[in-house]
C-alpha cells in the first residue's frame, strides 16, 4: 500500500509541476492558458508539492496570493493524510 501512495505521490506532483511550466510558456506565447481551477485540483489530489515547487522555479503565479495560501493548505493536509497511512498502528 506505502508503495502504490508514494508512486501515486510522484506522479501526480511531476504532473503539478509540468503543469506550471506549461502554463508559464503559454502565458509567455500568449497563448491559451490552462484553467486555474485545473491547476487548483491537480494540487487537490495530491500534486501540491511539484504545483509549488513549479510555481517558484518557474516564477508563476507567484503574486496571486490564493496559489501561495492554497498550495499550502493542500500541501499540508497531505502531509497529514501521508503521515496517517504511513504511521497507523
Amino acid at each position: 500500500m506505502v508503495k502504490i501512495i508514494v508512486a501515486y505521490l510522484i506522479i501526480i506532483n511531476t504532473i503539478g509541476f509540468f503543469t506550471m511550466l506549461i502554463d508559464k510558456r503559454k502565458a509567455e506565447k500568449k497563448k491559451w492558458r490552462i484553467p486555474e481551477k485545473n491547476i487548483f485540483f491537480i494540487a487537490a489530489i495530491g500534486g501540491s508539492l511539484g504545483a509549488m515547487i513549479g510555481m517558484y522555479v518557474f516564477r508563476h503565479k507567484t503574486k496571486h496570493w490564493y496559489f501561495k495560501f492554497l498550495f499550502t493548505v493542500f500541501l499540508i493536509a497531505h502531509m497529514l493524510i501521508l503521515y496517517y497511512f504511513l504511521f497507523k498502528k
